[in-house]
């Protein structure tokens, strides 16, 4: 995964500090849980220090380990020092380390199981294979030859037996998006197991995909950015930066666009953070052609086509949401007839094959409508779309709520949803139509 280059590259007391702070506010680690580590280009080992408050953690509060042994900090290294070592001794390509207990991927460490990442195209994509790492004690040697083992089979991701997960990476932000991007897998699977049977893909089906996107649409020769563009890359960064927060999207996935004019539209870019994306980023796409020198995400060709046979739509969001993902998982059609509020915003919600996204043979620009304003892509996405990007954001934010509702209701009872008479006073009173 390509990550940001910056000008100025963070200190390794400043990006560890960073990104376990926001592990921490993610809620994907305790106040007093989990630990990170990172190698530079001298072969010190940076590492978190033991029994520091998460919340709060400065830069100064890192401890560097040189090659020799030498320890420099104001505190005590991590208990589980011993098993960064040794990975980074059995992989000369991992360079950063996350230990963390997520309550998803703990939810699998305590049952001995491990997440299937084909369950969901991009996991695959991201995380790979996960591994598997026996129990021992924590902070033990006999702990780190168990992942160190594990770890020289290739795996970049692995479950320790009733402990939590070890993620490695090319760098810091790589072994992040990992970590996020495997326990949303995690976490997807759990809430598709209260609806029924998780369905995955076959490396057949992810292969076929893989080859069938089209190819990278062309350089325009000149680019202008007058006032009306500069004003909707401000308003995509905004949502991107608001999803994010909201848990409806995760660093590694997450498409927004708006159009401009005709055809015309603003799109994120690949292979940038979602939550580090910025105006300059944004990549216009005019007349089928890229601005110079970006990459647009990887479902631009699929945006494009929505916008050139929807004229009414003008904005799109694709991304991975937890609980609506439950439901494209499992095949599950998802009823939105919850509350007058989520059958107002959608209407109707239908969920579709992941092998409707072939770019060869795909219908799905001709599904939307006014009375259908989004899709589940069955194993890969969700889709919403508006007149207005604030207009689609609602409506995603209403469908994951509905999804939730819905799966948190499972625990009670079956689902009552509002009767056709309820729907039919709904339509007179709020939709024109």
């Amino acid at each position: 995964m390509t990550e940001r280059k910056y000008k100025t590259p963070m200190p390794p007391g400043e990006l560890i500090s960073f990104i376990i702070r926001r592990i921490y506010q993610n809620g994907l680690t305790t106040t007093s849980g989990g630990n990170i580590s990172m190698m530079d280009d001298h072969g010190d080992i940076w590492i978190s220090p033991a029994a520091m408050d998460k919340g709060t953690l400065q830069p100064s509060d890192i401890i560097r380990i040189q090659p020799d042994g030498k320890i420099t900090g104001p505190h005590s290294p991590s208990s589980e020092y011993p098993f960064h070592k040794a990975i980074y001794t059995a992989r000369q390509d991992i360079k950063a380390i996350i230990h963390a207990h997520p309550p998803a991927l703990v939810s699998f460490s305590i049952v001995r199981q491990i997440p299937d990442t084909k369950v969901i195209a991009h996991t695959r994509r991201i995380c790979g294979e996960v591994g598997y790492a026996g129990y021992e004690l924590p902070g033990s040697e006999a702990l780190g030859r168990k992942i160190d083992e594990q770890f020289r089979k290739g795996f970049h991701a692995l479950i320790m037996e009733n402990h939590g997960a070890v993620i490695g990476g090319a760098d810091l932000p790589d072994a992040y998006h990992r970590f996020e991007t495997l326990e949303f897998c995690a976490k997807t699977v759990l809430l598709g197991k209260i609806l029924g049977t998780v369905r995955n893909l076959t490396d057949e089906q992810i292969i076929s995909f893989e080859n069938q996107l089209p190819e990278l649409l062309p350089e325009m020769d000149i680019v202008s950015h007058p006032s009306d563009e500069k004003k909707k890359r401000s308003s995509i960064c905004g949502i991107m930066d608001r999803a994010c927060h909201q848990g409806l999207m995760i660093s590694t996935y997450g498409t927004v666009s708006v159009r401009w004019k005709g055809n015309d539209f603003l799109i994120t870019p690949a292979d940038i953070p979602n939550w580090n994306i910025r105006t300059e980023d944004i990549v216009q796409i005019q007349e089928g052609k890229r601005e110079p020198g970006k990459i647009p995400g990887r479902s631009a060709w699929l945006h494009q086509r929505i916008y050139r046979e929807n004229p009414g739509i003008c904005s799109i969001i694709q991304t991975l949401s937890p609980c609506l993902m439950a439901f494209g998982i499992t095949n599950t059609r998802m009823n939105v007839r919850t509350i007058p509020e989520s059958w107002i915003f959608l209407q109707d919600l239908p969920t579709v094959s992941f092998d409707a996204l072939s770019p060869a043979t795909t219908n799905i620009p001709q599904l939307f409508s006014t009375g259908n304003p989004g899709l589940i892509i069955g194993n890969d996405s969700v889709i919403f779309t508006g007149e207005t990007l604030l207009q689609t954001f609602d409506r995603l934010e209403v469908a994951e709520f509905s999804a939730k509702s819905i799966l948190l209701g499972a625990s009670l009872g079956k689902m009552t949803p509002i009767s056709d008479d309820q729907v039919e006073d709904l339509r007179k009173a709020f939709l024109k139509c």
